[in-house]
């Protein structure tokens, strides 16, 4: 009797799991073998003593029972003792039959968009990986903070910097060309000034007018000298006046700045309130102000500035996220992954949003990829050969057939050891 074993290669020369089925498929035959030899040697003492007749009807049993399992598990796989049995290597021979089989069990069972969505809607799964991810000991595991940075480092790295940056500015421009941006602006500036928001705005103003004056002080004074008459200058009045001219401006600078109540900054807040109104109702400004909006949105000097922005950007997020990989380094990945595992767990509508957006895609995935999944499924079991499909589903299921097997030959020698002592005792 032969006990033929898998080749344990793929067609394609790629080596599949080793067979653990070896020892349990040597253990089922051996006890075949052992089945035999009692019942040779039983068969030599029966008239000696009635016991040998049980042993001898147990080993019978039990050795047809062996053999007509292994005769079973065999046909399932190949022919046996290699002869071409009807309805043996059921496997090799309905391979197609099996892929177009598993196809359909997937497509009715998993793949079907009501299925999905049915077992997608009782499952929390943005709350699962929220408790994950919030989980002290999940943050610190370097294999995930490794995975998760270098996932984020090949994705900023794969962005096209051009292209990325033409999407981006054609986006902005559609977007800014449609808002009306006086009105807004406006709107925000009245807002300002109503919370008392533009004062240290204004402070800010009158500070800078300073540095400005005092940078130029040279050009002030060749103003005064430039407009100064010919007495002045032969008197050397004309520096005096110079001088006087920068002290006033100095001086006014300061009381404005010092005193909230001084008639300067009075008429600053009137000209932010009349220009808030302005852009808010006024025709005219706003028509200027969406030339001038549109003037910048068509220079290309905003695009070259935006292309640099996102470099900049981009270039530190990859240094930082390298970074955080450091012991000396803080660890933002990390860090990051709880926080967002933390509002997953915490945030009962953020959850749902997640939920629902993950079940909508799945539905989709189902409903778009659905039967060319059930296809690849089904043309990749097909080109399968007989090797390979007997080798796979054999190395899988091989030891529990050989359970079969050695359980077969146990119970055929009890039904023969019963059968035999309603002989003796009955019939």
């Amino acid at each position: 009797m032969s006990d033929p074993q898998p080749t344990g290669r793929a067609a394609a020369g790629v080596p599949i799991p080793a067979d653990r089925a070896r020892m349990m498929r040597r253990t089922a035959t051996g006890l075949i073998v052992l089945m035999a030899a009692l019942f040779l040697w039983s068969g030599r003492y029966l008239g000696e003593h009635p016991g040998w007749g049980y042993l001898h009807a147990f080993a019978e049993a039990a050795m047809v029972g062996g053999l007509a399992d292994w005769f079973a598990v065999t046909a399932l796989f190949r022919h046996p003792l290699g002869l071409p049995i009807p309805h043996t290597a059921i496997i090799p021979e309905n391979k197609d039959r099996i892929a177009d089989t598993m196809a359909g069990f997937l497509r009715d069972n998993f793949l079907t968009p009501a299925v999905v969505g049915r077992r997608m809607g009782s499952m929390n799964l943005a709350g699962a990986i929220g408790s994950y991810l919030a989980d002290p000991k999940a943050t610190k595991d370097s294999r995930i903070q490794a995975g998760a940075g270098e996932l984020a480092v090949e994705v900023l790295e794969s962005l096209d910097p051009d292209r990325l940056g033409t999407q981006v500015r054609s986006g902005i421009k559609t977007q800014l060309g449609k808002l009306e941006v006086a009105p807004l602006l406006g709107g925000m500036l009245e807002a300002m000034i109503a919370d008392g928001r533009h004062k240290p705005l204004i402070d800010k103003i009158i500070r800078w007018a300073g540095l400005v004056l005092e940078d130029n002080e040279a050009m002030v004074r060749e103003m005064v000298h430039r407009r100064a008459n010919a007495v002045l200058r032969f008197t050397g009045l004309d520096e005096r006046l110079a001088n006087s001219v920068i002290d006033g401006l100095y001086k006014l600078l300061a009381e404005v700045l010092v005193d909230p109540e001084h008639p300067l900054r009075n008429k600053i807040e009137e000209g932010l309130e009349d220009l808030a109104r302005g852009l808010r109702d006024d025709p005219v400004m706003q028509e200027r102000v969406e030339r001038l909006k549109n003037e910048l949105l068509d220079n290309p000097a905003i695009g070259d500035w935006w292309q640099g922005v996102w470099e900049r950007l981009r270039a530190g997020l990859i240094k930082s996220i390298r970074n955080s990989g450091d012991e000396t380094g803080p660890s933002y990945i990390g860090e990051t992954l709880a926080e967002l595992g933390a509002a997953l767990r915490d945030d009962q509508r953020l959850q749902r949003q997640v939920n629902r957006f993950t079940r909508r895609t799945a539905v989709g995935v189902a409903t778009r990829y659905g039967d060319q999944i059930v296809q690849l499924v089904s043309e990749t079991v097909r080109r399968w050969d007989a090797v390979t499909i007997t080798d796979r589903v054999e190395s899988a299921v091989g030891r529990d057939l050989q359970f079969i097997r050695i359980n077969g030959t146990l119970v055929g020698g009890l039904v023969g050891l019963t059968i035999h002592a309603l002989d003796v005792y009955v019939i």
